[in-house]
């Protein structure tokens, strides 16, 4: 059987000939038929596979879908069309969602711009592991007070319940394919799983993480990770499986990084995966928002990260340095961060971090952080 390398190998020598054939005299002008089509985006989805075969978002910037899940306040449907709109005009092509945001409404909203779009112009992952279902007697607004969603959520990691949960998001999302599937939540700090998260973890290795591997090979998906606040299963996964690229949520910012870079991007790093960063601003933490992180009890910020916030603050104005921009390109710097991912529920938030991303930092704000402390000696900054 001819392998994925092997098969994209072929496309890009298939793409190359077809490409000297139009040059010769009396060759072929006019439109490309389907099968030189189909080479070509091979050939381009190529570009975006490592030599082990892994895929790898090809953009390094993307929106992320939690605060239009209304994951932290009411976001009108008009509004969070506008916000994809402004997103779309300045050049995002990366867009992240998942069932969990808002129960189906993150998925609903993102589906309703893109699926107009033309598909090759835009990669999206979205989350599998949870299962939404409609119900008279949902107990939705526990979850998500501000989504009038009407799904309860069923924890599934099998093989048959991934399967469904990808058919169930491309459905809600109006497309064909999804370019990534990340496994969502399967962490000891998700308190909602039915047993302990060890166990459900196990229920993956045979289900969902080989199912993920097949439907990779049929070409609904280009590439699967996991989507975890914690290490620990990002750590484990790379024992067990294969994966491409895993979604390192909260875990890798200004504030806290310790672990991620000297633990998981050596571990990720020797196994030839890449990261997507999310949560690089902790929720908003870092830009001002007084929640740290997810969940009922986000509120409840540790004195330190507060003290911590207040030095960072101090020296980015010495500099004339805005914080957010610094901790949004913190973020993005490390060799296997392959993408930033940012939440955004008005217009104007994604254009600053759009913008936020092309902004020149002076190289002395980077040597004041690590002279007091305030990040690690061997964390890589921006250039």
């Amino acid at each position: 059987m001819t392998s994925r390398r092997e098969f994209l190998n072929l496309a890009m020598k298939g793409s190359a000939l077809t490409a000297a054939a139009a040059l010769m005299p009396g060759g072929p002008l006019a439109a490309r038929t389907a099968n030189e089509k189909a080479a070509t985006n091979a050939a381009e989805n190529a570009a975006n596979i490592s030599p082990q075969g892994h895929y790898k978002p090809p953009f390094k910037f993307g929106m992320g879908g939690v605060p239009l899940g209304n994951e932290f306040s009411i976001v009108t449907d008009e509004d969070a069309n506008a916000v994809l709109e402004a997103a779309w005009s300045a050049g995002v092509r990366y867009y992240d969602v998942s069932p969990w945001y808002g129960l189906g409404l993150a998925e609903r909203r993102f589906g309703y711009f893109l699926h107009n779009k033309k598909r090759s112009d835009y990669i999206i992952s979205s989350k599998v592991g949870k299962l939404l279902k409609a119900s008279k007697t949902a107990h939705n607004r526990n979850l998500f007070p501000f989504s009038p969603s009407p799904n309860d959520v069923v924890f599934d990691y099998t093989g048959p319940g991934i399967r469904r949960s990808i058919e169930d998001s491309l459905q809600r999302l109006g497309i064909d394919s999804l370019d990534i599937a990340f496994v969502h939540d399967l962490s000891p700090d998700n308190k909602l799983l039915p047993t302990p998260w060890e166990e459900q973890f196990k229920i993956a290795t045979t289900g969902a993480f080989p199912e993920l591997t097949r439907m990779r090979e049929e070409g609904i998906i280009k590439g699967w990770g996991l989507g975890v606040n914690r290490p620990e299963p990002i750590l484990r996964v790379l024992e067990v499986a294969d994966p491409d690229v895993c979604l390192l949520a909260s875990q890798y910012s200004l504030i806290d990084h310790k672990n991620a870079l000297n633990n998981v991007f050596p571990a990720v790093r020797q196994k030839n995966v890449s990261l997507v960063i999310g949560s690089s601003l902790n929720a908003g933490f870092v830009s001002g928002s007084p929640r740290y992180n997810y969940g009922k009890d986000s509120y409840k910020i540790p004195a330190a990260y507060i003290e911590k916030r207040k030095k960072l603050r101090d020296i980015a104005a010495n500099h004339g340095v805005d914080l957010r921009t610094a901790a949004l390109q913190f973020s993005a710097a490390p060799d296997v961060a392959a993408a930033l991912v940012v939440g955004v529920s008005r217009e104007h938030q994604i254009l600053e971090d759009y913008t936020s991303m092309q902004t020149k930092i002076p190289a002395e704000f980077w040597t004041d952080l690590k002279s007091q402390n305030l990040i690690e000696q061997n964390a890589p900054t921006p250039v």
